[in-house]
């Protein structure tokens, strides 16, 4: 697996630690970088705010985002993702506890490389996680320009 990150965009501390626990379990090594709001989220993708670095970063392998989210919603950010070329191709997968058909249909007409609903299940819950990590950054093949820095 390369050591390129994963954007982590969860407002709950308990899935973000669950989210956490089961990547680390998969033995996925990528780096996991966390924005608790749609607004930190964008300043991560967009090099902005306190997510400014002089030198840029490398856009994350894929962005796991929820739909709730406090400032800006995931629908937004990912609508602003799709907008933006340096973002257009990002792997983004939608990870939320909605199980409502209109939040899986925006999120594919916005732009969504997959929609997973969480389970309530602890286990259930790990094991999507992992799947989807592997998947993610050691299956799935993203074009160059997908990922360099900006």
């Amino acid at each position: 697996m390369n050591s390129t990150a994963i954007l982590l965009v969860e407002d709950n501390p308990q899935d973000e630690m669950l989210i956490l626990r089961a990547l680390k379990k998969a033995h996925v090594a990528n780096r996991v970088d966390v924005a608790r709001d749609g607004q930190q989220a964008i300043d991560y993708l967009f090099n902005q705010g306190e997510f400014h670095t002089p030198t840029g970063r490398a856009l994350p392998t894929v962005i796991l985002l929820d739909i709730s989210l406090p400032r800006l919603s995931g629908l937004e950010v990912l609508e602003r993702i799709r907008a933006d070329p340096r973002t257009k191709l990002t792997p983004v997968v939608i990870l939320t506890s909605s199980d409502e058909e209109q939040d899986r249909l925006s999120s594919y007409e916005s732009g969504a490389n997959s929609f997973v609903r969480k389970p309530l299940d602890f286990s259930e819950f790990a094991e999507t996680v992992a799947r989807l990590g592997i998947y993610w950054v050691a299956i799935n093949q993203i074009p160059v320009t997908a990922c360099q820095a900006h």
